[in-house]
């Protein structure tokens, strides 16, 4: 069945409302993934992106998916192949760093709802016309910042973003707060230190913390 892009948003919509912050996920050892996305999700951080990055990535995924409560994306999606065994793998939606017809009429075609990469209006509008209103503003800080969204959003108010490449708990809330902002992907609520020392307790403060970044914005 393939998936329209007016639901495809508004599902990626969805997810993204779960929480604040999506944990930005590069998983070495696939023995971690089960710890780590049930600390995560503990703390209050249910939607959790995966990149694609690394040989454990597709099993982390597969394994990510068991946890109760988890709602298990893929990142760094760049290629029809990679959506397709991100879906078989278990992802239930996709994360692109940017977005190409070829990616998308996958992503429809594999029913998996994806959130596309957009750094300019000239991109956001792009998507906007083919029917995806909640975009990934990347790369958020290089791409200028919370000033840059907050510029882009004021003609374009019908997108909602969330922007990854970045961000972290010092600058989380200066996206958090603007109006076009829905929430914000973040790799420092899982830093590989703690993921290599087995210090879930420590993950699942982390992910506590940005969990509560929303209720500051």
């Amino acid at each position: 069945m393939t998936l329209s892009p007016k639901n495809a948003s508004q599902r990626t919509r969805e997810i993204c409302a779960l929480a604040p912050i999506i944990p930005v996920l590069v998983v070495e050892d696939v023995t971690t993934a089960r710890p780590l996305a049930e600390a995560l999700v503990a703390g209050g951080l249910p939607a959790l992106e995966v990149t694609l990055r690394t040989p454990a990535a597709l099993e982390a995924i597969q394994t990510m998916s068991e946890v109760t409560g988890g709602h298990v994306g893929a990142g760094t999606l760049i290629t029809p192949e990679d959506v397709r065994a991100a879906k078989a793998a278990g992802a239930t939606f996709g994360v692109s760093p940017g977005a190409t017809d070829e990616l998308l009429a996958a992503c429809e075609a594999e029913d998996l709802p994806l959130l596309p990469g957009a750094a300019t209006a000239t991109e956001a509008m792009r998507l906007l016309t083919r029917g995806y209103d909640t975009l990934k503003f990347f790369p958020a800080e290089a791409s200028g910042g919370a000033l840059a969204l907050k510029a882009i959003g004021a003609p374009l108010p019908q997108i909602t973003f969330c922007p990854t490449g970045g961000v972290n708990l010092a600058n989380a809330l200066s996206y958090l707060k603007l109006p076009n902002v829905l929430c914000a992907g973040g790799s420092w609520v899982a830093p590989q230190q703690l993921i290599d020392a087995g210090d879930w307790a420590a993950i699942e403060t982390l992910a506590t913390d940005a969990a509560q970044l929303g209720t500051s914005a």
